[in-house]
């Protein structure tokens, strides 16, 4: 739910903000909900509804931002131990670079795809959701969600060969 929400707002922490007030919303509503579709359904559906109406309000304003750790105390037990031991960095660090990479490159790319390629990617790849959940959230046709679908993914395989090459080196 984060994940979606943060590509209609300006920040992690307010996508978070926007998840926490879409639980409070329906909570509130659930003895309204109908049962004309799936919970999630209508739950993704709030989702969309807040972030979308957050996010311009949002990007008026400039976040201070904080200042980043250099190392995250969660990763430490009480004792100043590590609580779970780092992976040996050494193996396949080659592989890693380049997952890295490729993982930023998708983000961004995503992020460009114009909105209702970027939100129906992201219901059907990213977050699982049937055909059927993502055209009645985002009230489309089957047919329309079906060539959004396509144009997002030939758009993210586009970016990919661009930049790493056919097969994907």
């Amino acid at each position: 739910m984060v994940r979606i929400a943060r590509s209609y707002v300006p920040s992690e922490s307010i996508a978070e903000e926007v998840v926490q007030e879409t639980w409070l919303a329906a909570l509130r509503s659930l003895s309204s909900f109908e049962g004309r579709s799936s919970v999630k359904t209508w739950l993704f559906a709030i989702l969309l509804n807040r972030a979308r109406t957050t996010g311009p309000k949002e990007r008026k304003y400039v976040p201070i931002e904080q200042p980043e750790r250099a190392v995250d105390a969660a990763r430490f037990d009480r004792s100043g131990s590590w609580s779970s031991p780092p992976v040996h960095w050494a193996d396949e660090v080659e592989d890693r670079v380049k997952a890295e990479r490729m993982n930023k490159s998708v983000r961004v790319a995503i992020d460009q795809l114009p909105s209702p390629q970027r939100d129906v990617l992201t219901l059907r790849d990213v977050e699982g959701l049937t055909a059927a959940d993502t055209c009645q959230i985002l009230s489309l046709e089957q047919g329309h969600q079906r060539v959004l679908l396509h144009r997002a993914r030939s758009r993210l395989r586009s970016v990919l060969e661009t930049e790493f090459g056919e097969d994907g080196a």
